[in-house]
């Protein structure tokens, strides 16, 4: 007998599912009003769940997946006790901002304890990576569509900055360009996922890359237009970067569909970038890259060319404010308020974060706090490769790809911005580190033997062909 349905957890899936596509709404959540949505909707959604679990009775980590989950739980809560320490003892200069940053981050805690206990079935976790998918399209969607008719229009309001570039509901292009790596990583880990394991023929990769899984690769499509279009250097270079480690990966590891892996690989780069990205906009993404002035070009003592880019300097005079609490860390969210008295002359823009997550978690955090935060990536990026090399199961190594490929493309490009200071951005790291471990551990739903016994025999009487004794993983 099928066990009862669970309406509660059924609403609580699909009200994490909501959740996961409002967030890049209302500018990243990158408000005030917005970080109070976010945190009330997941604490509400966490508390639903504690009283779905006392109701059915289930124990609180009954799964393989949080069995795997629970050491990456303790040091993002480890975290929050450490940024806790600094609002409540005085160690931070802004405690404003450390408590939000405090809120925040139980908030991205409690959200990865959901993502693992409500979607640890492979149905499920495929409705999760869907759900990003759709997500991402509809933000580049949004952001082309708005740059293409000169319109202009965040979703609750006109432009006043990156005029000519996407941005999507997003403030800042690069935030937007960091927000589709991971939806792109995510469509890419199911379109790996989702392929079969007949024998190559050009049959079978025609159908994979214009048949029923046609809507996926427009998807992709229409987020490579977009993240190309945000002429994001590091957003495109993190990304098309951690596409070639991670495929380059994936095709070494798996000898047997070698050619097939390769060429499903090749086409997301020669079609999607070198033919559809050329009519959107990669010429001009080319030519920033290459007048990028990271100093003053000085002839005979004068200054004959000013530098256009300014972060490196924000890098070299941040380094003092590193150096005077590596330890205790300058306080959450604290950056704003410190930087202004150390900047020179040649900073004459208001900064509030570092263009660089490392350097500002450092400086923010210190040591107590940064390293649990890099320990809980680095698992999560250990969880993913090890579902990458699952070579007996399909649709974990594909999963596991998708996770890897997002969380190396993420970490590329914190090196020269702040993505993990945007909620939405941090929020989807944090779920796309959930899938690493749900990668590997998740449960398959199977059909009761005497059903699948039937069902097969059925379908196969009729072409002579003996029932498979077999199951892939």
């Amino acid at each position: 007998m099928p066990p009862p349905v669970n309406h509660l957890e059924r609403l609580l899936v699909a009200l994490v599912l909501f959740t996961l596509v409002w967030l890049p709404l209302p500018l990243g959540s990158n408000r005030d009003w917005a970080v109070g949505v976010l945190v009330v909707l997941v604490g509400g959604l966490c508390g639903l769940w504690a009283v779905n679990r006392a109701r059915t009775g289930e124990p609180i980590m009954p799964s393989n997946a949080m069995k795997a989950a629970r050491p990456m739980l303790a040091l993002l809560l480890l975290s929050q006790l450490w940024v806790a320490a600094q609002w409540l003892f005085g160690f931070t200069v802004d405690n404003g901002a450390t408590f939000q940053y405090l809120s925040l981050g139980v908030a991205y805690s409690l959200l990865f304890l959901l993502i693992i206990s409500l979607f640890n079935t492979r149905k499920r976790l495929t409705l999760l990576l869907a759900t990003l998918v759709v997500s991402g399209t509809l933000q580049a969607f949004w952001g082309a569509l708005m740059t293409l008719s000169g319109v202009e229009w965040l979703l609750i309001g006109p432009k006043t900055s990156y005029i000519g570039v996407a941005t999507g509901t997003f403030v800042n292009r690069n935030h937007l360009a960091g927000y589709l790596e991971l939806t792109l990583a995510c469509g890419i880990g199911l379109l790996m996922a989702l392929r079969d394991s007949r024998p190559f023929s050009w049959v079978n990769l025609l159908e994979l890359l214009m048949g029923a899984k046609a809507r996926l690769r427009l998807a992709l499509v229409v987020m490579v237009i977009a993240l190309v279009m945000t002429h994001s250097r590091m957003g495109n270079a993190a990304f098309f970067a951690s596409l070639l480690i991670v495929g380059g990966l994936f095709v070494l590891l798996d000898k047997e569909h070698r050619l097939r892996n390769s060429i499903i690989l090749i086409s997301l780069i020669l079609i999607d970038v070198l033919v559809i990205s050329q009519y959107f906009g990669l010429e001009r993404l080319k030519d920033r890259v290459l007048n990028t002035q990271l100093t003053d070009e000085i002839v005979d003592g004068e200054v004959v060319q000013k530098a256009n880019e300014v972060r490196d300097n924000v890098f070299g005079y941040a380094i003092p404010l590193l150096l005077e609490r590596p330890l205790t860390g300058q306080g959450a969210g604290s950056f704003e308020a410190v930087f202004p008295k150390y900047p020179g002359p040649d900073i004459r823009l208001h900064f509030d974060h570092a263009h660089n997550d490392y350097l500002q978690f450092g400086i923010e955090f210190g040591l107590l706090g940064s390293l649990p935060l890099a320990a809980f990536v680095l698992l999560a990026l250990w969880q993913a490769l090890r579902a990458l090399w699952q070579r007996e199961s399909i649709y974990r190594s594909g999963v596991g790809f998708g996770a890897a490929m997002g969380i190396i493309s993420l970490l590329i490009h914190s090196s020269t911005d702040f993505n993990l200071q945007i909620p939405a951005n941090a929020a989807t790291l944090v779920v796309v580190c959930a899938i690493a471990v749900l990668a590997g551990s998740h449960s398959r739903e199977r059909v009761p033997r005497t059903n699948r016994e039937r069902s097969s025999t059925t379908r196969l009487t009729g072409l002579g062909l003996k029932s498979p004794t077999t199951a892939t993983g």
